[in-house]
Order: C-alpha cells, then structure tokens, then sequence
C-alpha cells in the first residue's frame, strides 16, 4: 500500500472513512498510514486530531457510537455497548430512552483517554462477565457503520450487575419482562461463567417472576448461586430460594 501514490491514498481512505467515527493511530498506521503522512494530512485540512491517538475527518460531528466504532476497529479490544442501552438499541427498552450510555469492557484495557470527550456515557471494567466469546455479542448498525453491543441475554445480566447503585430493581424487574425470547442455551452459559452471585441470582428470580418459558430449559444444578444472604432491597422480604431480599410487594 506504500507504493500507492498518496493523492490514492487520502482518496481510499476518505471514501471508506464513515462519517461521525474516529480512526485510531494504532489502526491508521496498521492500514499503512505513517504518522508523516497523517500529519501531512492534518495539515492539508483532510483530517484532524479528535484527541490523543485518534483522528476524526475535518470538521466531523462525532458521535458516542463512532468513538465506540474507532476503538472496536482498534482490534483487541472487548469494550462494547451493554446492559440497558443495548437493551434498547434492540427494541427492549420498557421505558423512554435514557441519555446515559453504558460501555462495558475488561479492566486491562486502556480506552480512557479516547471516551472522555463523550457526554452522558458511562463507562464499566469488570471482570465479572465472559467477553472473550464473540457468541455472546450482537452487531448494531448505525447510519454508515456498525458497532458490537452484548446480546439481549447478557445485556439482561449487565443490567442487573449495575443493580442498586446505577440500576431500579423495579425497573429492571418490567425491562425483564419484554425478554420473552432469550435463547435459554446462551443464558445457562452466561450463568455458568458468570462471576457475580449477585448477578445470577437476581436474573434467575426476575426470570421467573415474569413467567418467562425459557426458564424450563436451565438447569440450575450446574449454576453456582453461592451461600449466604444478599441484601438487595433495603427492608425487602428474603426470597428463600435465591436468598435476597426483593420488594414486598413482589413476594406475597
């Protein structure tokens, strides 16, 4: 790619650049762009710094998915979309969309510096859910490009991880109820791998609060629920079988 000439160059990567996404340095460079041609660029009035290791088309509007887009195209990543907000990118949402956006990833990974020009997103490292299988994630496609969110069924469990503090019980308890069609193979396998008892416990009462069919098919023999009580709803009654405590008003 080199040997194209550079006026090629800027032409190929403009016409395959989406409009509203970043370009990371680590991934210009990897499609043969030195850092003097993009300074090159930079200064020719084709492209400028978004921020640090990032670039953005010249006087671009970007957006939370584009900086998400960048850094998926980044490679090596497993920071994604998650817990409600791709909950609702899917349809499921129960109430109006919040502003906030939750993105999820695994605590080694360094993606800071690219996020904290976006507004009203969250940002969430945690070892507690399986990323390294592409299975439990779904495409999303945005006006030019497509970004990676989690499933419905672990965005159900992102929902729930962010449970008292960032999340109503009562609200993710309504949101659980349009889950009428989760793929019960993947959710025993979200159990199975998941690190929080929190977690697993909540989604399983909630599930079968809702009457969900799928529930039928999960063997819970093969789920470590963990011992001891969790204090889940402050003055809650304890649900005895996943012992946690609920609203009162759901354990009549």
């Amino acid at each position: 790619m080199n040997n194209i000439p550079k006026t090629t160059k800027i032409n190929q990567l403009i016409k395959s650049w989406p409009r509203g996404t970043i370009k990371t340095v680590k991934e210009l460079e990897r499609l043969g762009y030195s850092p003097q041609l993009l300074k090159n660029y930079k200064n020719s009035g084709w492209i400028e710094l978004y921020t640090k290791g990032a670039y953005k088309l010249f006087d671009d509007n970007i957006s939370w998915e584009g900086v998400l887009y960048g850094l998926q195209n980044r490679g090596e990543t497993t920071l994604h979309a998650g817990a409600r907000t791709a909950l609702e990118l899917k349809g499921y949402g129960h109430f109006a969309r919040v502003t906030n956006k939750y993105l999820f990833g695994g605590r080694s990974e360094n993606y800071n510096v690219l996020l904290k020009k976006l507004q009203d997103v969250t940002l969430k490292k945690t070892q507690v859910f399986s990323y390294d299988e592409e299975r439990f994630f779904t495409k999303y496609k945005v006006e030019g490009f497509e970004i990676g969110i989690s499933s419905p069924e672990l965005a159900a469990m992102e929902m729930i991880y962010l449970i008292p503090s960032e999340q109503s019980f009562n609200e993710a308890t309504l949101i659980m109820e349009n889950l009428t069609t989760l793929r019960p193979k993947m959710v025993q396998q979200l159990l199975e791998r998941c690190g929080s008892y929190k977690v697993k416990r909540i989604f399983m009462w909630m599930a079968e609060k809702n009457n969900h069919t799928w529930v039928n098919d999960i063997n819970l023999t093969k789920v470590d629920f963990g011992k001891g009580k969790l204090s889940i709803i402050k003055n809650g009654m304890l649900n005895k079988k996943y012992n946690i405590t609920v609203p009162r008003e759901d354990e009549k």
